[in-house]
């Protein structure tokens, strides 16, 4: 219910306190007035269930589908696959942002276990960040480095100074280490450095993605593999898989895992895979091979191939509903197992959306059926 209709846990338990439809769904015999659980309960059974148990919920809603005659176990024999990025909801990063927040959380834990700093820099590192704010748009990239040289030594002199009080008390150098590790390495990493950086302290798992949009160049998030059918069910475009891609890998390299992951879910074999160009030199298994079809190839294609690479696109609709009305556009859930979860809520919620819209056409089909009026008695005719 909370994918379907794009809903907070908070107001997921409103509605369903008033909502009777709500309730029915969920199992409910008798109208309820009070709420089962408590709202924290739906945060304690996603990180309980995890990822592999909540692809159960997927698979139930393809079963589903067929069962109600939405779709055919045929339809996912072909499918499309294609990646996107399910962005994080965190702040724009910038290194001045990133260092003045990292001093302030390091100078917030040693007053709660009360280390006293020699100095915290609360004033004027909160003056030197709005200074190298205003330089960089006025496009004074000097001026601006310059605060943002003052921010970094304020960083290193708290990390220091931490660093040294802590020596003789084993108890509180296992709370300051991820702290104290993050820290350094916002200090220490640049802009245009290669490697693993920190975007966000709170999500340190968040990678930036670039995926050569115009508007907008650099995500910051994680990288969603999604499969849809080729060609359109009857109750619509499902989704068949989708998985979470921690460590930004490359398109071409995903499909040694996510072809038998997709077999694993729709219970078939797969006959055909559509991809973009961004698969090509892909590692997909030997029997599969031959069966992955990637755009941008023209010699030697069949005509039944190249209807195919027409239908490719048909994956970027879906990709759309999951982000703008499935929650899957800005991810709110924590660590990397929230990414894994969201992503497959977001399928779970499209797909019995999509089941609801099935049902309502075959009731509204099924009652102007059965409610045709019978034709009126024919009149004889008077002389």
């Amino acid at each position: 219910l909370k994918s379907m209709h794009t809903l907070s846990d908070e107001s997921l338990c409103e509605r369903w306190l008033e909502n009777p439809y709500y309730q029915l769904f969920c199992g409910e015999e008798f109208f309820q007035h009070r709420l089962p659980f408590d709202r924290t309960s739906l945060t304690r059974w996603r990180l309980r269930m995890g990822e592999e148990r909540l692809m159960a919920l997927l698979q139930e809603s393809l079963a589903a589908a067929a069962r109600l005659g939405a779709a055919k176990p045929s339809d996912f024999r072909a499918v499309i696959v294609d990646t996107t990025v399910q962005e994080k909801a965190i702040t724009f990063p910038t290194d001045a942002k990133l260092m003045h927040r990292a001093r302030e959380r390091l100078v917030k834990l040693a007053k709660r276990h009360g280390i006293a700093l020699r100095q915290s820099y609360a004033r004027v590192g909160k003056i030197a960040l709005i200074k190298h704010q205003r330089y960089a748009h006025a496009k004074q990239f000097k001026r601006a480095n310059r605060q943002l040289k003052r921010l970094r030594t304020m960083l290193g002199a708290v990390i220091r100074d931490i660093t040294r009080k802590l020596v003789g008390r084993p108890e509180l150098m296992q709370v300051f280490a991820l702290p104290l590790s993050l820290a350094r390495r916002v200090r220490d990493q640049r802009q245009r450095e290669r490697g693993k950086k920190v975007y966000s302290l709170h999500a340190p798992e968040v990678e930036c993605i670039g995926k050569g949009k115009a508007h907008k160049p650099y995500e910051f998030g994680v990288k969603v593999s999604v499969a849809t059918p080729l060609y359109r069910s009857r109750g619509g475009q499902f989704v068949a898989h989708i998985k979470a891609l921690p460590g930004n890998p490359y398109d071409g390299h995903t499909l040694a895992t996510i072809i038998p992951a997709i077999e694993d879910t729709i219970g078939v074999s797969l006959g055909k895979i559509v991809t973009d160009a961004g698969y090509r030199g892909h590692n997909a298994p030997k029997g599969k091979m031959f069966k992955v079809h990637v755009a941008g190839y023209k010699r030697g294609l069949t005509k039944v191939v190249k209807r195919a690479l027409r239908r490719r696109a048909a994956v970027e609709p879906v990709i759309g509903h999951l982000k703008s009305d499935h929650r899957m556009g800005r991810n709110f859930l924590a660590f990397s197992q929230g990414d894994a979860n969201n992503a497959v809520l977001a399928a779970v919620g499209y797909n019995f959306s999509l089941l609801l819209n099935w049902l309502r056409l075959l009731c509204a089909f099924l009652l102007a059926l059965f409610a045709t009026p019978a034709a009126p008695p024919i009149q004889p005719r008077t002389a």
